[in-house]
């Protein structure tokens, strides 16, 4: 567009130098064709437009950095709109070939003007333009009339529809951008969030649950130093392996490693095994039974069901008042079980909480159906009041 009015400029003064050699406008018609040259260079045509389109302009702008700036710098433009079409008035009255530079400061007014001020603009610039031609033909001429009025009506309509669809690309290219913010945001709240369940899990399946096994075992001593020293002794000697064991634990889930009972490649059910027989002591006797062929396993489906097992038996050493209790692991094929039984006073499952295998002591509960839904897996509880608990984690081996 910029080329082409320089172009329509240049062919409309040699147009006239050429027709009208010698005459005395020419120097009046040099000097105004440089000054709309210059002005048209200076003018808004050349600048990126400020704010929103013609066609947007009945709405208030969002509040931008700089919007009075951006605002002075819109009026100066239009000035210099205004002076340009100045100097090309008299330059078309002064010699009518010069008319058709009108069509880009067409493209002008509707770039830069609020669309109330634009279509007068383009109105003028017509009504100019079919003047000139007229005067050129030297009589009316119908097609010179209604011809100039129809494009610029039709050339404005399509300049203002596109304007529009630019400006619904527009508000809809933000909109996806602020979505796709909003998006992200969510997905790292929800990471957050994900993250921090899963430290509250291996924190009560790991520290907090070595820790209560060591103030049951020291109590224990405590209660046994004046009258059996010798049993004493071994609960001290058992809290402080638990709290070897504790530390490992902690300095694997600080590196994101799998559970120390499963290091080494050690299989699931040989870390069960060893579990019932370290938490069998005073009070309470834990068995282990193993159904089916053993068969390599997930990782993960291993751990799970291992901190499974480990939270339950502490909750049932704390909560449940059990003498017995029994872990059985049977494997199906498409599918591995663990269900932890014992015979203390049980709980209604529907309560928020209560003893025994499926106490629910803030992340007990909830940790285990998160650890099972993780995996695909569901977990069950059977228990009633004086009647003990059975918990029965499955995880299908497909999906894990």
């Amino acid at each position: 567009m910029h080329a082409a009015f320089f172009l329509l400029l240049g062919a409309s003064l040699a147009r006239f130098l050429i027709r009208h050699p010698g005459d005395p406008r020419t120097a009046w018609i040099i000097v105004l064709s440089a000054a709309l040259a210059v002005l048209y260079v200076l003018g808004p045509v050349l600048e990126v437009p400020a704010g929103p389109g013609p066609a947007d302009r009945g709405s208030p702008p969002e509040p931008a950095p700089g919007g009075p700036a951006r605002a002075a710098g819109l009026r100066r433009g239009a000035g210099r709109l205004a002076a340009g079409v100045a100097v090309w008035a008299v330059l078309v009255l002064l010699a009518p070939s010069f008319a058709w530079c009108a069509v880009p400061f067409f493209y002008s007014g509707l770039r830069t003007l609020p669309a109330r001020a634009a279509v007068p603009l383009v109105a003028l610039l017509t009504a100019l333009v079919v003047a000139a031609q007229l005067r050129l033909a030297g009589g009316f001429d119908p097609n010179l009339v209604l011809a100039p009025p129809a494009v610029a009506a039709i050339a404005t309509a399509v300049f203002l529809h596109m304007e529009r669809q630019a400006e619904r690309q527009r508000a809809l290219i933000g909109d996806l951008l602020r979505t796709r913010r909003e998006l992200a945001a969510t997905e790292r709240r929800e990471g957050t969030l994900a993250e921090r369940q899963r430290l509250a899990m291996e924190i009560h399946d790991t520290l907090a649950q070595g820790l209560s096994s060591q103030r049951m075992l020291l109590q224990a001593a405590d209660r046994t130093w004046g009258s059996d020293p010798e049993a004493a002794r071994r609960h001290v000697h058992a809290a402080t392996e638990i709290t070897a064991r504790s530390l490992a634990e902690a300095r694997r889930f600080v590196h994101d490693l799998a559970p120390a009972d499963l290091a080494g490649g050690v299989p699931l059910h040989e870390a069960l095994r060893e579990l019932a027989a370290r938490e069998s002591g005073p009070g309470l006797a834990v068995r282990f039974h193993l159904e089916g062929v053993p068969a390599p396993l997930p990782g993960r489906v291993q751990s799970a069901l291992l901190r499974i097992a480990q939270g339950a038996l502490a909750n049932i050493r704390e909560h449940s008042g059990a003498a017995t209790a029994a872990l059985t692991l049977t494997l199906l094929g498409d599918q591995v079980v663990l269900d932890i039984a014992d015979d203390g006073c049980g709980f209604r499952p529907a309560a928020p909480s209560g003893p025994g295998a499926g106490a629910d002591r803030g992340h007990g509960l909830p940790a285990m159906r998160a650890r099972v839904a993780q995996l695909g897996g569901t977990l069950t509880i059977e228990s009633a009041p004086g009647e003990g608990t059975v918990l029965s984690a499955a995880i299908p081996l497909e999906s894990a």
